[in-house]
C-alpha cells in the first residue's frame, strides 16, 4: 500500500492545537520555540491557549497550521519513519508538503506563510468579498451560477462540493441564484474574504519578493499542486511561480487526490488539526483508506494502522 501525506488548510485551527506533541517531546517544543523566534511573537502561546479571535487571522493562523502540522508529521517520522510516495495539502497546506518534500526550510515555511496570510488578509480589508460553498450542482448548474453572479471557482473539492468566491454582493445573489437553478445546497461561508479569486491579485504582488529572497530546491518526492493538479516541477523556479498562481487561482483538490491515486496511492495520512481533508478523500473515493495525526491519541492509532 503507497501512501500520500497530506497537510491541513486554513479553517483547521482550533485553541490547543500542538499542545500534547509538545509536552510529549521536547524537540516539537523547540519547534514551537523556533517559531516564535522567527515570527517575533508568541506564536506557541496562541497555538496552546488561544484565545481563537487570534488564532483566526490569517497572519497568525496560517503559520500556526502549518507548525502544527509540521510537528505532527516529524512525531510520526520519529516514532515510525516512513516513506510517502508524495505529498499534497490544501492551500497553505500545500507548503507544509513542500517543507516536508525539502522544497523549502521549515524558517523559510514560516516567514512565506505570515506574509502570505498578512498579505491576504490586507486583500480582504481592500475590498468586501467572501465565499460560498455549493455542494450537489453539476457542471452546467456551477457554469451558470458563476456567468448569473460573476463569481469564480475558488475550490473544488469534490465533484460534488465546489466553493465559489466573489464580491459580497456577488455571493448574495448566488444564495438565491443556486435556489432558481435547482442546485441542492449553497452556504455562505465565514471568510475573511475571497480566498483563491481575482481578489487576491494584491497579496500575489506582494508575495513574489518575499518569495524571491527565499531559497527552493527540487523535491525530495512528488509534491501535487492545488492549481495544476499534476506533480510540481523538479525546477525551482517552475514551483515559486505555481505557487504564486495558488494565490489567486482555483484549488484543485480533488485533482490532487486523483493524481495521488494516480501514483499509486490507496491511503492517506493527514498532518494537522482536524479531520478536514480525509473526509473530502472518502467524498472523492470511498474506497480510500484514510489516517490522520493531529494530537497523540491520533498519532497511536495511525502508527498501529500503518502496522
Amino acid at each position: 500500500m503507497s501512501d500520500c501525506c497530506i497537510f491541513a488548510g486554513q479553517g483547521a485551527q482550533t485553541p490547543g492545537m500542538g499542545r500534547d506533541f509538545a509536552e510529549a517531546d521536547a524537540e516539537a517544543m523547540a519547534l514551537f520555540d523556533k517559531a516564535n523566534a522567527v515570527l517575533g511573537f508568541d506564536l506557541k502561546k496562541i497555538c496552546f491557549e488561544g484565545p481563537a479571535e487570534e488564532l483566526t487571522k490569517s497572519n497568525v493562523c496560517q503559520p500556526a497550521i502549518f507548525v502544527t502540522s509540521y510537528a505532527a508529521y516529524l512525531a510520526l517520522q520519529k516514532r515510525r519513519p516512513t516513506q510517502f510516495a508524495c505529498a499534497a495539502g490544501l492551500s497553505l497546506g500545500e507548503w507544509g508538503a513542500l517543507c516536508a518534500a525539502g522544497v523549502l526550510d521549515f524558517d523559510s515555511t514560516l516567514t512565506v506563510l505570515e506574509a502570505r496570510g498578512r498579505f491576504m488578509q490586507e486583500a480582504c480589508e481592500a475590498a468586501p468579498s467572501g465565499m460560498i460553498a455549493i455542494v450537489g450542482a453539476s457542471a452546467d448548474q456551477l457554469k451558470a451560477l458563476c456567468d448569473k453572479t460573476g463569481c469564480t471557482v475558488a475550490n473544488i473539492n469534490s465533484a460534488a462540493q465546489q466553493v465559489l468566491s466573489g464580491s459580497k454582493d456577488a455571493i448574495a445573489a448566488a444564495a438565491v441564484a443556486a435556489k432558481e437553478l435547482g442546485i441542492k445546497r449553497a452556504i455562505p461561508l465565514a471568510t475573511a474574504g475571497a480566498f483563491h479569486s481575482p481578489f487576491m491579485e494584491s497579496a500575489r504582488e506582494k508575495l513574489a519578493p518575499v518569495l524571491d529572497g527565499v531559497a527552493f530546491s527540487s523535491p525530495k518526492f512528488p509534491v501535487l499542486s492545488n492549481v495544476t493538479g499534476a506533480p510540481h516541477s523538479s525546477d525551482p523556479s517552475a514551483i515559486k511561480a505555481t505557487m504564486l498562481d495558488q494565490v489567486t487561482g482555483t484549488t484543485n483538490w480533488a485533482a490532487d487526490v486523483e493524481a495521488a491515486k494516480a501514483l499509486g496511492c490507496t491511503r492517506f495520512v493527514e498532518f494537522g488539526p482536524g479531520k478536514v481533508l480525509s473526509g473530502l478523500v472518502k467524498k472523492i473515493d470511498a474506497a480510500l483508506a484514510t489516517a490522520n495525526v493531529g494530537d497523540m491519541a491520533s498519532l497511536d492509532a495511525t502508527v498501529a494502522a500503518l502496522g
